[in-house]
């Protein structure tokens, strides 16, 4: 990896390298076209003399040789571009220990975050395992509830259901036995009415002139109404006539005369004596 001054260096030798060979291959193409351009002459050679020698050997011959072409420009092909080092220059000693350390430096915090994430994971999957187990253990629980909630409503239920037919049996037990104790106070009552009534006609029957019914078995009925005093809250009134108007007469004389007639000390009893229907048979 190249630090920053280093990536700064390859760059320059880089363009350093480039620029001398588009020099180099410029000066190739112009020296090539300046041959072409200008080619060169034939050149005779003559040697001058200051005075011609007499008796002299001939001169030498001098031999003109024909002009030799000019080479042709050989175009070599451009070098290889120059491979940039990693280091262009010597690093400092000091600079190179303080990267590395600064290395070194980054890699053990690189290396303490991958562990700290590493146990960071595991400590979320520790978390989330938990919480499912939590979660699962807590569901049995609310299912427990339930099931016992379930039981103690079924229970109750039926304990409530056994209360309500032991209360059911005790009431009719009570209703049969208020029954019983009605029906044998109303037969009671009944005993007791009938034996005032009784009473009272044996009372008013006593007070009746028979002379004034004939010798017959005359019947007449009278209807009164009574006091708790025993006294009468009206006149009497003839329901039924025995057909003899002396008779009845004497029998509504005998009815006030008897006032007060009896009634039982029993107050719930006077309902049964407030109007009183009677029959009566003088001459029994």
């Amino acid at each position: 990896m190249l630090r920053t001054y280093e990536k700064e260096i390859s760059w320059k030798a880089g363009g350093l390298a480039l620029g001398v060979h588009v020099a180099l291959l410029a000066a190739l193409l112009i020296s090539f076209n300046w041959k072409a351009a200008h080619p060169m002459m034939n050149v005779t050679e003559v040697e001058l003399w200051d005075s011609i020698p007499s008796n002299s050997p001939s001169p030498p011959v001098v031999k003109i040789e024909p002009p030799q072409p000019s080479p042709e420009p050989v175009v070599k092909a451009p070098p290889p571009e120059p491979v940039v080092k990693e280091e262009v220059k010597e690093i400092p000693k000091e600079e190179s220990k303080a990267d590395i350390a600064l290395e070194k430096k980054k890699e053990l915090e690189q290396k303490k975050a991958e562990e700290k994430a590493v146990k960071l994971a595991e400590k979320l999957a520790a978390d989330k395992l938990k919480k499912e187990q939590l979660a699962a253990l807590q569901a049995e629980t609310r299912q427990d509830d339930m099931r016992d909630a379930d039981k103690q409503a079924k229970d109750k239920k039926v304990a409530k259901e056994s209360n309500d037919a032991l209360k059911k049996l005790q009431q009719d037990a009570l209703a049969e036995g208020d029954q019983q104790a009605l029906s044998a106070k109303a037969a009671a009552n009944a005993g007791v009415v009938d034996e005032f009534k009784s009473k009272i006609q044996a009372k008013i029957r006593g007070n009746v002139n028979k002379a004034l019914c004939g010798d017959g078995n005359p019947e007449l009925r009278f209807e009164i109404g009574l006091l708790p005093t025993g006294e009468l809250s009206n006149s009497p009134k003839l329901v039924k006539s025995s057909g003899n108007a002396a008779c009845d007469e004497a029998v509504e004389r005998a009815i006030i005369a008897s006032e007060p007639l009896p009634l039982p000390s029993d107050a719930s009893l006077f309902s049964q004596f407030r109007n009183l229907k009677l029959k009566f048979k003088p001459n029994d």
